[in-house]
Parts: structure tokens; sequence; C-alpha cells
């Protein structure tokens, strides 16, 4: 990567993948390399997410502008604390060792020193001043319901990698990835947004938190060998490999269902059904996940030992905008329904 500065690197830490060595970061400059720190091209899956809120409730002829875009930037700011604040205790609870894939799929900005703690640490601080700013709007604006979604989300963020006892180390943290890509930003996000609560918008969230569950899991797959010995008990170690893929195929076939379901009930429109346009990489990653991972990775390959998290990701990735695209013809088209 060679030096470069300014609005065109910045966008290119949202759509590249990880860049491999300590290098390539130092040639950026403070802004994108935080942004590549904070594994932006990840963040996507909550700019999905806050897109589908704001579309399940322009459906509904309840968008609010506003609120709408302070769910988006709500969502990708504390994306990217989470992502932030998982290298950071992974650092100094010493998980990111040397040999660990967190190593070896990307560089790692704080043991690297391709970014310096202190950066790192006002980044977070000036992401959590945005985040709570946001909070105080939408708590003065929706009451205690609010209160109730941010402290669950607040939790969850905690829980996650912060917590003593991490959920990520007891076999909840994929489980945990669903309900909050699913149901608390998806639904959660449309309350916000609408000012009501919607059965449908809940069971609109569940195909889309069972994708980035499937990334989670792939991922946890993929280091599964290095968390059973540093007693990281994620999902995959306590099901095993094999058990996992199964899982994670079922996961994948069952956002097709579920929007299916949706739409011949009534609850999605029939527009969500251009989401069939992913199955060519659904039905990739089924199969990828049916086998057991190469032991090298192919010529050219990018991300290695990433291998079922990024068929996933790819997946996903595709699956969102589709997904949103046939949500926004159901916000265009609000009453037409099976």
């Amino acid at each position: 990567m060679r030096h470069s500065a300014g609005p065109r690197a910045w966008a290119q830490a949202f759509t590249g993948f990880y860049p491999p060595t300590a290098a390539d970061l130092a040639g950026l400059d403070p802004v994108a390399r935080f942004l590549y720190a904070a594994r932006s091209v990840i963040l996507v899956i909550s700019l999905q997410a806050a897109l589908l809120a704001g579309l399940l409730a322009a459906a509904d002829r309840r968008f609010a502008p506003a609120p709408f875009l302070l769910v988006v930037t709500g969502y990708v700011v504390l994306h990217a604390i989470s992502n932030l604040s998982n290298d950071w205790f992974g650092a100094r609870r010493g998980h990111d060792t040397e040999d660990s894939p967190r190593r070896r799929y990307t560089v790692h900005p704080v043991l690297s020193g391709a970014v310096t703690s202190r950066l790192l640490l006002n980044g977070i601080l000036i992401l959590a001043a945005i985040a709570l700013a946001i909070a105080a709007y939408f708590i003065a604006l929706r009451g205690w319901a609010a209160v109730a979604l941010i402290a669950a989300g607040a939790l969850l963020l905690w829980a996650y990698d912060a917590a003593p006892r991490a959920l990520k180390e007891l076999g909840l943290g994929e489980l945990a990835a669903f309900v909050v890509w699913g149901p608390l930003m998806v639904a959660g996000g449309y309350f916000v947004i609408a000012g009501r609560w919607s059965a449908a918008a809940l069971l609109a969230s569940v195909p889309y938190g069972l994708g980035v569950m499937s990334i989670l899991v792939g991922k946890h797959i993929d280091q599964r060998g290095f968390d059973e010995r540093k007693h990281q008990r994620t999902l995959p170690v306590l099901l095993g490999e094999r058990r996992a893929r199964a899982l994670n195929r079922g996961g994948v076939v069952a956002m097709y269902l579920v929007i299916a379901f949706g739409v011949a009930l009534g609850a999605l429109t029939p527009f969500a059904l251009v989401v069939v346009l992913a199955l060519p990489r659904a039905l990739r990653a089924v199969r990828v996940m049916a086998r057991p991972a190469p032991a090298e990775p192919p010529a050219g390959y990018v991300g290695w030992p990433l291998w079922y998290h990024r068929v996933c990701l790819i997946h996903n990735r595709a699956f969102g905008w589709l997904y949103v695209l046939g949500l926004a013809g159901g916000a265009l088209f609000p009453d037409l329904r099976l």
C-alpha cells in the first residue's frame, strides 16, 4: 500500500480488506490508520442494519429523517468502538499473541506499533462521546424504552470482550451477535425511528441477525484450535468443528427460509425476495462449510487463516445489500403484499 492520505484513503478503508503489515499502515495519515485499526471494512454490516430499520419505518409511513441519520451514525460508531476495544483487551489480556490468528490475517494496530495506544484511546473516547450524545437524544425522544435498548446494547458491548468473563469465552458471543445485529439493531432501530414497536420488524430482523452470526461463527471455526489452547470457549470450541460448520450451514439456509415465510405471511414485502440473487454466494458458502478448510491458502488468497469467515462475509455483504434493495421496494410500494 503506497503512501496515501485524505478522503480517498479513508474510503479505501471501508472497501478493501485488512492491510497485512505495519508498513502498509505506516504510509497512511492518522485518520486512515485509525479507520483500518477499527476494521472499517466490516462496519458495513452495521450500516446495513440501520438502513433496514429505516426502510421498514418508511414502509409503515413512519420514517423520521433525524432519528434515522442518528441511528446510522450511532450503529457505525458503536461497531467501531467494539472492534477497537476487542484489540485493546486482546492485547492487554495476552490473547493476541504472535501465533494468534488475529496477528496473522492482518496487522494488529496496537501490538505492531502501527497505531499508538494514545491514538487508539483518544479515538475510542471521541467515538464514545458521539455515542453518548446520540443516546441522550433518543432517551429524550423515546423515553424509558430507549433507555432499555441503550442499556441492553451497552451491556452486550461491554460483556462481549471487556467483562472479566467475556461472552466470547463462554460460547455466547455468537448468540450475542445475532441479538445485536438482528432484533436489537433492526427492530430496536425501527422503534426509535418510528416511535412504536413492530412484530413485522422483529421478524425482518431475524435473517440479518443470522447472517451476521454466520460471519462470527465462521471466524471462530477458523481459529478454533488456537481458542481451544487459550481456553477461549467459543461456540465452535464447545460444539466441535464439524457441528459448528453444520450449524453455520443451517443458519445461512434459514436466512432465506425466514424471508420466504415472512413474505408468505404478508409481514414482509414481496420485494424482499430479491435476496435470491445472493443464492450463488450462499451456495458457495454452504459448499465451503461442508468441507474441512485446506491446510494451506490458495495462491493469492488474502486474509488467511480466515477461510469460513471470509466466505460468510462475502455472502452476507451481498445478501445485506439485496435485502436493503428489497425493503426499499417495499418502502416505495408499501401496500403490495401477498
